[in-house]
């Protein structure tokens, strides 16, 4: 028997080694110098571990309304998400299920709105602010980041919910399930992959917005994570170990939901894209 050896793809390997440092480096670098002491900075080697650790730079920046402004962006990032994915799975749902036209051309709709960019309607979005008298409140952050996220989490819901055999839907219309049910008992346990994948990325999208917390707040009681790290730019000057301090905290929780949803993260990002 004729043994057949793959030879390594030495290219690929070195490509893709380098492509692990270029993302490496930088937060090695990001969390090293949040450790660093002030008077260090500029007297150490930028990557090399620092002589005397401290967190000060955590200390001042949690001494700077830190925990305010991250309590801010926590609740407009899952209140939004926890509406989009109700009014998302509920929309691909009917899109999925319903056969008639006007509930395809309401997924055109959607789809309508995937091309549209955010910052060619941030005056319009301003105007219909103001006239709510929702100006400078959470609420205007969370309103428009639901509407600009439902239509790529309707497609990505849909093609989901696209390869589930319709004979499952019909054994519970058989049972005497009504769609209501069905939509809780069958179609949200077989889209989490997909539920998490659209959380997961909203989350990161509401949680990192800069666009709408600039023009739609004003008042540091509404500021948010994005917002704050843009002060404290100027606020510290030179304390670069604070303002990373802050960068190191303001992904924690992305972080630690990537973490924990990352399997079914993959699995949703891979599915439903196969027709």
């Amino acid at each position: 028997m004729s043994r057949t050896t793959s030879r390594p793809n030495v290219l690929a390997g070195t490509g893709g080694w380098l492509w692990l440092a270029v993302i490496i480096v930088p937060i090695y670098y990001i969390v090293v110098t949040s450790f660093r002491p002030r008077s260090d900075y500029y007297a150490e080697n930028p990557l090399s571990f620092p002589a005397h650790p401290t967190l000060d730079a955590y200390r001042q920046v949690l001494e700077n309304d830190f925990l305010r402004y991250f309590g801010n962006s926590l609740f407009v990032t899952v209140v939004s998400v926890v509406a989009i994915l109700a009014v998302a799975l509920t929309a691909a749902y009917v899109v999925v299920r319903s056969a008639s036209a006007r509930a395809r051309r309401i997924f055109q709709v959607f789809l309508l709105g995937i091309a549209i960019p955010i910052q060619a309607t941030i005056v319009p979005v301003y105007y219909l602010i103001i006239k709510l008298g929702l100006y400078d409140t959470l609420w205007a952050l969370i309103l428009p980041s639901i509407a600009f996220a439902i239509p790529l989490s309707v497609l990505i819901l849909t093609n989901f919910l696209r390869d589930v055999p319709k004979e499952l839907f019909e054994s519970m219309t058989v049972d005497g399930a009504g769609e209501l049910r069905t939509l809780w008992s069958l179609a949200l346990p077989l889209s989490k992959p997909a539920i998490v994948t659209v959380g997961v990325y909203n989350g990161l999208t509401v949680w990192n917005g800069f666009l709408f917390p600039l023009v739609l707040t004003q008042s540091a009681s509404t500021r948010v994570v994005p917002l704050s790290l843009w002060s404290y730019q100027g606020e510290f000057t030179m304390n670069v170990p604070a303002v990373l301090a802050a960068v190191v905290l303001s992904v924690v929780p992305i972080l630690a939901a990537y973490i924990l949803g990352r399997r079914q993260l993959v699995s949703g990002l891979t599915a439903g894209f196969g027709k």
